[in-house]
């Protein structure tokens, strides 16, 4: 079993049924606490402003509806936000009882943290000096599981992955009252029955509650596969399933007293008469706005003319090609939109000191905005010939994008010849800054790099079959993977993405982009691109992750070899392990994951298209043991095809030639 670093608190095992282990009802209500240890106070006042949140919390949340936040703070001192939300199907004294009680533990748990959570069966309490409300948290997650596993493991997740679905977008599409779904399936043929609940805090959008509640999905298959019954927590969700019946169907909830109808004729009274004084007052405040901001748009050095432009070239692009990018309105990305003086105060006008990095779109700043958050600036170098229209296809395609194994796009910024997006910051630069350095490579253990595979695969999963449209990256490699503080994969540089429609299986392209060494053969050689290019991507990945060497660090004068054909060699030989990172060596690692690793990795780099996984079905081959892996088939030889690799060290720098075809059907190939 791989290593975690939550903690995992087991319930106990009672009941053995017809070779299915049961569990029986619990009596004790564990509780779960996350402290971020990273960010602590110091001030008594900090501490009194923490109170007066908490204490809001109760008294208040069981008469809104079992969910209620509130910030506490003045202008001289950090605010506190907290909020409780409780499980959608109790009542309110049981509400009010499970947040009154949760507070107090909550405190002694975490004496000094300025972020925490609390979680209990009955309910949920937080709080930090962060904003809060509208953002997904993922910044910890705790889980619950029963040690009794089910006889068939197979079926049993199979019924499970039908039933979790299926609550998701239930409970993504409730109101801004209540997010919540309960449901069963049964299954086998003992019909076994499995109940399920899952839950967001109702300010998320439609999409976040998703996004959340994929997390909790995820983290179930991780953890508790085969389990009988297991909880996963978020600080902004939670997901539960059990073999007994453990909710109130239908809720017993009350509704808050604004949602009720024991008022409906005064209501109406009101409504009737205050409608005409609203619609006026509406008009002459949309007026004022209006000139307000249009004289601060050209006050920020932003004319109509450049506006109308931008907006032209955003309308162009999604009329043009709707296998391009992502159809966002134009008014919904402009609201995005940062000015310029803003990204100027917090890279410090872009200062050598700030420069992060640099990829094909230009230089990356770090920066810090005016409400302290970290920020990674991407600065459209002037001189790229390619550079505006990848702007606009990254910005419009990343800005509805949320997963948490993606870089989330903030925002951008065009002023003048500046084009600039705005990304959270992820603090531990690339996966190739850490596994091809001869020192920092030490920093990657076997569970880190298992967890980054991991995220890589659910992360390329939600942009192939999760997202409101199938999305192909067109440039996965190492140094488009990021890492943030607790080392969790996130995938970055979408200005190469192409998008298709639900039913489109193939893309086709004159002009061919990314990173040799990446590339699929057949969209290197004829242009040709699908969820299966990004998978071979993703093998060349998991390889290097493995080995901790580049593909084209493999060169001999003699007789050219990538990585690839090494590990296909020693895979034939019944040498897998000879591929293993030396600096493994003596570190803890299981035998059998990095074979399976291995296995994938080369299942991904068939160079049959049709033959390489899903990742969907990766993500099952990663999780579940129990599934028998097909032996892979000798990955392509991109060199008797004719592809010269550039081997200068740059990983982004190719030459490419191709000898099998004439110059007039050549494809033309742009360097990252």
């Amino acid at each position: 079993m791989k290593m975690r670093s939550i903690i995992s608190i087991l319930f106990l095992l009672q009941t053995i049924t017809n070779g299915v282990n049961i569990v029986g009802a619990q009596s004790a209500d564990f509780g779960v606490y996350k402290c971020r240890n990273s960010s602590n106070f110091t001030t008594a006042a900090y501490q009194k402003t923490l109170e007066i949140a908490l204490d809001s919390l109760t008294g208040n949340v069981a008469n809104h509806g079992g969910f209620y936040h509130s910030t506490a703070g003045n202008d001289t001192g950090t605010p506190v936000n907290a909020l409780a939300l409780c499980r959608g199907d109790i009542g309110p004294e049981a509400c009010e009882e499970c947040v009154k009680n949760s507070i107090p533990s909550l405190r002694r748990n975490c004496p000094n943290q300025k972020e925490a959570a609390a979680w209990y069966s009955n309910c949920m309490v937080r709080y930090s000096d962060r904003e809060i409300i509208g953002v997904v948290g993922n910044w910890t997650f705790g889980e619950l599981f029963n040690t009794a596993r089910v006889s068939d493991i197979g079926e049993f997740n199979n019924a499970l992955n039908n039933l979790t679905t299926r609550l998701q977008a239930q409970a993504a599409g409730g109101d801004s009252f209540r997010k919540l779904a309960v449901g069963n399936v049964t299954f086998g043929p003992d019909s076994l029955t499995i109940y399920g609940m899952m839950q967001c805090t109702p300010d998320l959008l439609r999409e976040q509650c998703s996004e959340c509640l994929y997390g909790t999905i995820t983290e179930l298959h991780d953890c508790c596969s085969g389990r009988v019954a297991a909880r996963v927590f978020f600080p902004s969700c939670f997901a539960r399933y059990s073999n007994e019946h453990f909710y109130n169907d239908p809720p017993v909830i009350s509704l808050p007293p604004k949602l009720t109808s024991g008022k409906k004729n005064n209501t109406a009274r009101t409504i009737y008469v205050v409608v005409p004084v609203v619609c006026t007052s509406v008009g002459l405040i949309g007026i004022g706005i209006w000139f307000f901001l249009t004289k601060t748009q050209r006050k920020d050095g932003m004319s109509k003319k450049e506006t109308t432009s931008f907006s032209s070239l955003l309308a162009k692009q999604k009329q043009t090609s709707t296998n391009d990018t992502v159809g966002i309105e134009t008014a919904s990305v402009q609201s995005l939109q940062y000015d310029l003086k803003t990204i100027e105060v917090a890279t410090n006008y872009f200062s050598q000191k700030n420069k992060i990095g640099r990829g094909g779109f230009g230089l990356v700043y770090k920066g810090v905005l005016a409400n302290g958050q970290e920020v990674a600036v991407k600065r459209l170098s002037e001189t790229s010939s390619q550079g505006v229209e990848e702007f606009v296809n990254e910005a419009i395609l990343v800005a509805k994008l949320q997963h948490r194994n993606l870089v989330r796009l903030l925002g951008f910024c065009q002023e003048s010849k500046e084009k600039i997006l705005i990304y959270e910051y992820v603090p531990n630069k690339s996966l190739d800054y850490f596994l091809f350095d001869s020192v920092k490579h030490g920093h990657l253990d076997w569970a880190t790099r298992w967890k980054i595979v991991g995220g890589i695969t659910r992360g390329l999963l939600y942009l192939h079959e999760d997202s409101r449209l199938r999305i192909i990256h067109r440039d996965l490699k190492a140094s488009n993977i990021l890492l943030d503080q607790d080392m969790n994969a996130k995938i970055a540089d979408f200005g190469l993405a192409r998008t298709f429609e639900v039913d489109q299986t193939l893309g086709n392209t004159k002009k061919v982009a990314g990173t040799l060494g990446y590339m699929a053969p057949e969209y290197a050689m004829h242009g040709h691109f699908s969820v299966k290019s990004d998978v071979f991507s993703f093998g060349v990945i998991v390889l290097e992750i493995v080995s901790g060497r580049r593909n084209s660090s493999f060169y001999q004068q003699d007789d050219v070899e990538d990585l690839l054909l090494f590990a296909w060699k020693q895979w034939t030989g019944g040498r897998p392990l000879e591929i293993l990172d030396q600096s493994l060596a003596e570190s803890s690692y299981l035998e059998n994951d990095v074979i399976r690793c291995i296995n994938i990795g080369l299942l991904c780099v068939q160079e049959d298209a049709d033959a390489r996984p899903s990742m969907a079905s990766i993500l099952n081959m990663l999780n579940n043991n129990s599934v028998t892996l097909p032996e892979p088939k000798k990955p392509p030889y991109f060199l008797s095809n004719g592809l010269l690799l550039d081997i200068s060290g740059d990983p982004d720098k190719s030459i490419p030639t191709l000898s099998s075809v004439s110059k007039s059907s050549m494809t033309e190939m742009h360097p990252r």
